[in-house]
């Protein structure tokens, strides 16, 4: 553990620990019961968990049905609710437990909000199921009556209602709001108000009982309402220790996060079940300070805000709990998925272009093959977009120009790819042009700095406009969205074009493209092509080669790997993450590839070049969005070309200090 994470704990990286728990229960056995709710959370309290949900009524099973006439019951289960407030202060956790409680003569299905030996406020239950196996109108009274503020338990004045949103005093980012079970089910779901109003983790004690294709039905409830609220939702369904007189339930827990599955439990298991995720709230105020549909959502609900604990965890820099962290966000893990990925941004590529070409009836194209990953996707996509459009592909004029750089393998698989494609291949060498130009401006043509290389980048770009005039067609770009965020594109050169068919696709994820194109698109010597361009090494050939066709130019060693890069872009642009966050995941994400001083080395390196470069990507072509991260000025990112990066860099600069060890980059 480095001395940076030892000074920061998950909590204020914006992660609360939850868990959704179904305890072993026996019906109306409410020692028992108490004693397994009491087990289980100290089971929890050794996983760091913060947050722990437990199922509707939970204290007495929830199927006693008449036995909830038994005022007897009904003070056993408070004197249950008693022993597991007390339990809560010794272990360092707070918890949702669901129990019945008799109010003014009116017995209300409960779920009260517990931590460090107090309870914190009880949400009676709103929609009463009373159809089907279900007749919870028999026993209780729904939450639409009025009802006091507060009720009084063993002396005490609690706040009671459905108007009640949690505030963590540790960490007040963190909103909690309850719905019971069948709430989740109504047409309009009071986790909806709650959001509104604030609450960004829900929390749903749950007794749904189980049927053919039910369990399919909850989880897309539970994940749609994440989603729809842009919220967390930590849902606990009680177990197989409920009556089966006439029904089933399963103890199903599931843990989503605005949309995505975290976690769920093993249905129909015996004995305890627990499920534990890491939530994170600062992503979620994120998307609802971004969603202009959350901002215009109106509540004229007043709801009281009441301070609960939100222990503070022991272990601030163990690793995340049940929340995907993949090293490569653009690039699903799984290959069915990653294809179908694959297939859907190939579409939209292609289709953009091909409006474009019909819009301004073009049916002639200029594009530049170099042999490398990023010209390789664009020409295939022109080749897809002219097949739509019923164009000669003749009409694609793809042009190799080799220069100071220019290996024979690239050369030769850009021209091979041309010709087993049935486009026109045009080669026209740069050297001569580019050495004239040198002499003019008075360079030395052995200096090979920026300006030898941005020659022959916007040398090229010349020749791709005017022959693009000639044929009165449009030049396709082929630079990245990884390029556009580091500025590694030379202006007015290979930065313009007509159309930037690549704009919105990163260069961890080109690689993937023309691989599935060699598999699924293509067949043959094409496919063979692809592939082993698919194995060329990335590099922009501007420096004069060594003996035996040396590289003397890879672009990762000059800017950093691209996995790392494009997973800052992702963190920082799509999450809006802070320095210290980003390390904080990237060091997990990497942490067998990467040491702690080269990620920050190179995130020092991308918040630079970001700030830096902004003003290239103000002077973008158009080009289509293909997934959540865009750049372009007239899409998702608005940013000023002279926005100064002091404030980042000096938190990376901070990073770095506090790990004890000099940066390598200086």
């Amino acid at each position: 553990m480095s001395t940076s994470e030892s000074m920061v704990a998950r909590e204020e990286l914006g992660f609360v620990r939850v868990a959704s728990i179904s305890p072993s229960l026996r019906v109306a056995d409410v020692e028992y019961n108490v004693d397994q709710i009491v087990a289980a959370l100290e089971q929890a309290a050794t996983q760091d968990v913060q947050l722990a949900v437990l199922p509707e009524l939970c204290i007495t099973s929830y199927s006693c049905a008449d036995l909830f006439y038994q005022r007897h019951l009904l003070d056993a289960a408070l004197d249950g609710l008693e022993r597991i407030t007390q339990a809560t202060a010794m272990l360092y956790i707070s918890c949702v437990v669901g129990l019945p409680i008799l109010v003014g003569g009116r017995l209300y299905n409960c779920a009260a909000l517990i931590g460090e030996g107090r309870i914190a406020g009880i949400v009676p239950k709103t929609y009463l199921p009373t159809t089907g196996e279900f007749y919870e109108q028999r026993w209780f009274t729904a939450a639409d009556r009025s009802l006091p503020p507060t009720i009084e338990l063993r002396g005490e004045q609690i706040p009671f209602g459905t108007d009640l949103l949690f505030v963590a005093r540790e960490m007040p980012a963190c909103v909690v709001g309850i719905e019971i079970c069948e709430d989740l089910w109504a047409v309009n779901p009071p986790s909806g108000r709650l959001a509104i109003a604030g609450a960004n983790v829900l929390v749903n004690p749950s007794a749904s009982n189980e049927l053919l294709g039910k369990a399919d039905y909850r989880r897309d409830l539970v994940r749609q309402q994440s989603a729809r609220c842009l919220a967390a939702y930590i849902y606990a369904g009680v177990g197989v220790g409920e009556s089966t007189t006439d029904v089933v339930y399963s103890g199903h827990g599931l843990i989503a996060e605005n949309g995505v599955l975290l976690a769920e439990s093993e249905r129909f298991q015996m004995d305890t079940q627990m499920i534990v995720a890491d939530i994170d709230v600062q992503r979620l105020d994120h998307e609802r300070v971004k969603n202009s549909s959350f901002s215009q959502a109106e509540t004229n609900d007043a709801l009281r805000r009441l301070p609960f604990t939100l222990t503070r965890t022991f272990q601030p820099a163990a690793p995340l709990v049940n929340r995907p962290l993949p090293r490569t966000p653009f690039v699903p893990a799984d290959p069915a998925r990653r294809a179908e990925h694959c297939r859907e941004i190939f579409n939209i590529q292609t289709v953009g272009l091909a409006k474009r070409l019909s819009h301004v009836n073009a049916g002639r194209i200029a594009i530049g093959v170099s042999g490398g990953l990023d010209s390789t996707l664009a020409l295939l996509v022109c080749v897809r977009a002219f097949d739509r459009l019923g164009l000669d592909r003749r009409g694609i004029v793809a042009i190799t120009m080799p220069g100071f750089g220019t290996t024979s393998r690239t050369r030769s698989n850009a021209e091979r790819l041309a010709q087993d494609l049935g486009v026109t291949l045009r080669t026209i060498p740069i050297g001569e042009s580019v050495r004239l130009h040198f002499r003019d401006i008075g360079h030395d043509e052995n200096l090979h700095d920026v300006t030898y290389e941005n020659a022959q980048a916007r040398e090229r770009t010349q020749i791709l406009m005017d022959v693009a005039n000639q044929i009165g067609g449009l030049v396709v770009g082929t630079g990245d969205l990884s390029e556009a965020a580091l500025g590694w594109m030379t202006f007015n050169g290979d930065h313009m074009s007509m159309y930037h068919v690549n704009a919105g696709v990163p260069k961890t994820l080109v690689r993937y493209l023309v691989s599935w194109c060699a598999d699924e698109v293509f067949t043959g010597a094409t496919a063979e092509v692809l592939r082993d361009i698919v194995d060329t090494p990335i590099t922009p050939e501007l420096l004069p080669l060594g003996e035996g066709e040396q590289l003397e130019q890879k672009t990762e060693d000059a800017i950093g790997p691209y996995e790392l890069h494009d997973f800052f872009l992702f963190q920082v642009v799509r999450c809006q993450f802070a320095p210290a966050k980003v390390f904080f995941l990237a060091r997990q994400a990497f942490a067998d590839v990467y040491s702690d001083e080269v990620v920050l080395q190179w995130l020092g390196v991308f918040y630079r070049r970001f700030f830096a470069q902004q003003f290239k990507r103000s002077a973008m072509p158009d080009g289509p969005k293909v997934g959540s991260v865009a750049l372009s000025p007239r899409g998702d990112w608005r940013m000023p070309s002279d926005a100064v990066s002091a404030l980042w860099t000096a938190e990376v600069e901070r990073l770095r200090l506090a790990t004890g060890k000099d940066n390598p980059s200086g």
